[in-house]
């Protein structure tokens, strides 16, 4: 009898192992082998290009298949799509690239409104996998029409385990994402995106370059009339007119601008100093409107500038459009009372930190398993080593909470 309970026993080990086979055939399922990866309390996404083809780059789009498991099996049908990298220095410098999704017909993905444009953020820069995530969170929670809705996955491409990542809505113009009136001259641009083939871009006198998300093709004439509004805004900025005759509110959404200027200035986030994944929307009319945020893995801390890597320091008030606005004596009292009004709620973003830690924490034994990174310097993007993913969420809220301290001290000088 002990025998035979030895053999039962062994059996459903081996029909429990998470090695899903189905005997629908390949069309009622894909793969999923997580015996080396076990289930750790994040939905998996599973996906397969078409041939098992690599993905090389960010240009060619590569038929696939997707599927998401949940702890005993899949949870959706098999779905067809393609996959292509994404990403600028985060695609060609990190070795864990993020991946842009394109479903043929529109999708609810986790629970998030359907579409059919997805991105897999990698956060290869993030030890923390976190930062994009609760700073997400963190627009929304402080108001902003939209905030990216995001959800964490593990990823199987081509049957093997690739790692945590962030499965994100994209930045578009649609009913749930930036949700703008249909019309010829209402627009959402990204500030210094790079120049590709089949973009539209609008080039201001001053050279600063915006990438045209919306509309897909826009005529000539609206194209003119935003650029003028631009080059506008601009000479105004930059030769003092906010200062004396001009209204700076019938060219900026000031509330809009506080919320995201202090997320931005909070983070310290290298691209927020209008570098770029700087995105505005407009309408004919009405001001200019930053937003949504995007785009966090290197902020709070993680840049090779000194300047940015303490805690301590104005840094995105002194870059560009900011450093030009902050002349404006009444705005800058507007920044202070922002800033004082919501200090209880940035107080608290440690505490959310920790709590999103834990929930991510048994999928961080998988993720840096695969990746073994926590204490490794030497892509440039690791600014830190860390004897655990525990010493990693402690050091992001040590920087959070002197900088906090710091913007305190330093708000009214």
């Amino acid at each position: 009898m002990r025998e035979l309970n030895a053999i039962w026993l062994f059996l459903a080990v081996v029909l429990t192992s998470c090695v899903w086979d189905y005997s629908g055939g390949p069309e009622d399922h894909l793969v999923l082998d997580d015996s080396e990866y076990p289930y750790a309390n994040v939905p998996r996404l599973i996906i397969e290009t078409e041939n098992f083809q690599q993905i090389r780059d960010r240009e060619t789009k590569i038929p696939a298949r997707l599927q998401i498991y949940g702890e005993r099996g899949p949870e959706t049908d098999v779905l067809n799509l393609t996959v292509k990298g994404r990403g600028n220095s985060s695609f060609t410098g990190m070795p864990k690239w993020s991946i842009k999704l394109k479903f043929e017909k529109k999708q609810s993905l986790l629970g998030m409104p359907k579409d059919k444009e997805w991105a897999l953020i990698a956060n290869s820069a993030d030890k923390t996998l976190l930062k994009n995530f609760f700073t997400y969170k963190l627009a929304d929670w402080l108001g902003d029409e939209y905030s990216p809705r995001c959800k964490f996955v593990e990823l199987y491409l081509n049957r093997q385990y690739m790692g945590v990542f962030l499965l994100t809505e994209t930045v578009k113009v649609s009913k749930n994402r930036v949700d703008l009136p249909d019309g010829e001259f209402n627009y959402l641009l990204e500030l210094g995106s790079t120049q590709r083939s089949g973009e539209t871009h609008i080039i201001t006198k001053r050279g600063t370059n915006f990438n045209v998300i919306y509309p897909k093709e826009p005529t000539d004439s609206s194209l003119n009339v935003v650029r003028n509004r631009l080059i506008g805004w601009e000479y105004n900025l930059y030769h003092g007119k906010f200062q004396e005759d001009e209204a700076l509110e019938d060219w900026l959404d000031i509330r809009d601008y506080l919320r995201y200027y202090w997320i931005q200035e909070l983070s310290k986030n290298f691209d927020g100093a209008f570098r770029r994944s700087i995105y505005i929307t407009w309408e004919r009319y009405k001001p200019f409107k930053l937003g949504p945020v995007w785009d966090f893995d290197v902020a709070y801390g993680n840049w090779d500038e000194d300047t940015l890597q303490h805690p301590f320091g104005w840094y995105t008030r002194t870059s560009d459009w900011n450093k030009q606005l902050f002349e404006n004596a009444t705005l800058n009292q507007q920044a202070k009372q922002y800033w004082n009004e919501h200090r209880d709620f940035f107080g608290t973003l440690p505490d959310s930190i920790s709590k999103y830690s834990q929930s991510l924490k048994s999928a961080t034994k998988n993720e840096f398993k695969r990746w073994p990174v926590l204490e490794n310097t030497e892509n440039w993007t690791y600014k830190e080593a860390y004897h655990s993913y525990d010493e990693a969420i402690d050091s992001l809220n040590s920087w959070i909470i002197q900088r906090i301290d710091w913007i305190d001290n330093h708000l009214l000088k």
